[in-house]
């Protein structure tokens, strides 16, 4: 390792949140750069290669930036700005913290955290439909409904609809007790934790007994026109054709309908084919309809699930290729034996 090292200042107030617990910050920038980082008094000193410290110096500065604005940096926030320095714009990571969406009722920002989530966002500004796919933990559901929130608080709406296709994911649930809404509400549950924790549970009951928020399965949603309302469909792989369709004709006047899905989750029928994917094939190129992808790079849970996400999407791609490979072998193969078996019969 070459002996290049440069010192960079640190404020007093800020050292601890920088380093994390246990140094845990400190290390993950440490294993990612290789370098070595020591503090003196408010004196930080990395030492490495030139191009490697370099980098890590512009990440903690980042996070310096972040503390400042009264960020608790995360694991999150040192994974992706790293990732970012790679190509060099690990300053997105500050300028990701400008806009914020809402605040949670513990006085928490609601904010963009990758440039997938700010696209996200935008995109929910600009048009009237907004498709957000992509894999688990990426906060399509969250940043959905903390949009939906906004809106209604600012009477840009009147109303908040939250809709879900109630399907069991891959086990049998048997029987469940009570009335036709205790039977629901499992299949509702995420979204009612983004509400309580955005909008407070107090609030939510309040506005849900006005009929101003409903939570309901999808196939509430048949037969309705919804004007002036926000509208969130989630888990939108778990629809059908149909009910994809009959979902996106609802919408009326004044509303905006943010659908989101992952599609390596399906909970459909084997070879059943999911609504929300032959909708990303249909309106794609439809004005005021707008189809964000998220990758494992928006993961913003704990890094652990990027990795699984990381490990899933490497797999399945291996399975489809191997599986394409096998059927090209077998198409060469029957169309071989055809030609064989005309040769036979002429």
């Amino acid at each position: 390792m070459s002996s290049f090292s440069e010192n960079i200042s640190i404020p007093n107030e800020h050292i601890q949140n920088i380093f994390g617990q246990f140094d845990r910050n400190i290390k993950n920038i440490e294993k990612a750069y290789h370098v070595t980082i020591v503090l003196r008094g408010d004196n930080l000193k990395i030492a490495g290669e030139e191009d490697n410290v370099k980098m890590a110096i512009s990440v903690i500065e980042q996070m310096i930036n972040l503390s400042k604005t009264g960020n608790i940096i995360s694991d999150q926030n040192i994974n992706y700005a790293v990732s970012l320095s790679k190509t060099g714009n690990e300053k997105i990571v500050t300028e990701l913290d400008k806009d914020t969406v809402c605040h949670t009722i513990n006085g928490k920002p609601v904010k963009a955290k990758t440039l997938g989530q700010k696209k996200y966002l935008d995109a929910i500004d600009n048009n009237m439909i907004v498709f957000g796919v992509g894999p688990a933990g990426t906060g399509k559901t969250y940043l959905a409904m903390a949009k939906a929130i906004t809106a209604f608080k600012n009477n840009e709406v009147n109303r908040i609809i939250l809709t879900r296709p109630a399907i069991e994911a891959g086990e049998k649930l048997g029987f469940l007790p009570g009335d036709l809404q205790s039977k629901v509400d499992p299949y509702l549950r995420p979204l009612y934790d983004a509400l309580y924790e955005i909008m407070g549970a107090e609030s939510f009951l309040k506005n849900m007994e006005k009929g101003l928020i409903e939570v309901a399965p999808l196939a509430y949603m048949r037969g309705r026109t919804l004007d002036n309302a926000y509208i969130v469909l989630d888990e939108a792989q778990n629809t059908t054709p149909a009910q994809m369709k009959m979902f996106l004709t609802r919408i009326g006047f004044g509303s905006k309908a943010i659908i989101t899905g992952d599609l390596s989750q399906k909970d459909l029928p084997k070879d059943a084919q999911s609504g929300l994917e032959v909708a990303l094939k249909v309106l794609n190129k439809i004005d005021d309809i707008s189809i964000v992808q998220f990758s494992s790079d928006d993961v913003v849970r704990h890094p652990l699930v990027q990795k699984i996400v990381s490990a899933y999407e490497a797999y399945e791609e291996k399975q489809s290729r191997t599986k394409d490979k096998l059927t090209t072998k077998d198409n060469m193969s029957k169309t071989k034996k055809s030609a064989t078996s005309k040769r036979k019969q002429g």
